[in-house]
């Protein structure tokens, strides 16, 4: 049987200087990928409106991705292992468990204000039933990010800082400011996505203190 020697019209090629190089054209699908995902949803969004905007066949997209689940899983993973970091970072510059609970929320403000289409592509999957199923990494993921939250609000109530409040009930009332944020707010506003939520963190921590916080 003749070999098959074909190649995807963007797979590398020795000695050429006019096509893209593969991790570049890998990271141009993601970027298209993910726009659309948040825009029009995972159902919305065929292989075939990636390609189209990529200007490469379908077949080329194969050589990346083999599904569309695949590329999406990608997208998420790497979007939520990222969030992590940052925010987990954030919080470990901060002392005091109500600064960490308010670090929380502004770092991952900052985060989502300049990785806007990558939130709400994750926040469609996790919070609106897009038909993509988030895998074990990804769900591994995103409850370390809300236990990074909810750990700093049982942090605060156990030391007197914050009324006895459920700490679950709590950090899912400050997810879902930040999880609805993307879909009212715009980058070019008259406040940007931090100040938002400073708004926001004021507002609530006037219920969650306590009259005498322990300091």
């Amino acid at each position: 049987m003749q070999k098959n020697t074909t190649k995807p019209s963007d797979a590398p090629e020795e000695g050429s200087s006019t096509r893209m190089r593969v991790e570049d054209r890998k990271e141009q699908l993601i970027e298209i990928a993910v726009r659309l995902f948040a825009s029009k949803g995972f159902d919305g969004t065929s292989l075939r409106d990636i390609a189209d905007e990529a200007q490469i066949t379908k077949a080329a997209l194969y050589y990346h991705f083999p599904n569309k689940d695949a590329l999406y899983e990608s997208i998420l993973v790497d979007g939520m292992r990222t969030l992590v970091n940052y925010v987990s970072t954030a919080m470990g510059k901060v002392a005091s468990p109500e600064g960490k609970v308010r670090e929380f929320m502004l770092s991952s403000a900052d985060y989502m204000d300049r990785n806007r289409d990558s939130w709400i592509a994750g926040s469609n999957m996790f919070w609106f039933g897009d038909n993509a199923k988030p895998r074990t990494e990804n769900l591994a993921l995103r409850d370390q990010y809300e236990k990074l939250l909810r750990d700093a609000i049982k942090q605060a109530v156990d030391s007197e800082v914050f009324q006895k409040v459920d700490p679950t009930i709590a950090s899912r009332m400050l997810l879902a400011v930040l999880n609805q944020l993307p879909r009212w707010h715009s980058p070019t506003g008259r406040l940007s996505a931090r100040q938002v939520v400073q708004q926001y963190i004021d507002m609530i921590f006037q219920g969650l203190l306590a009259s005498n916080p322990t300091r």
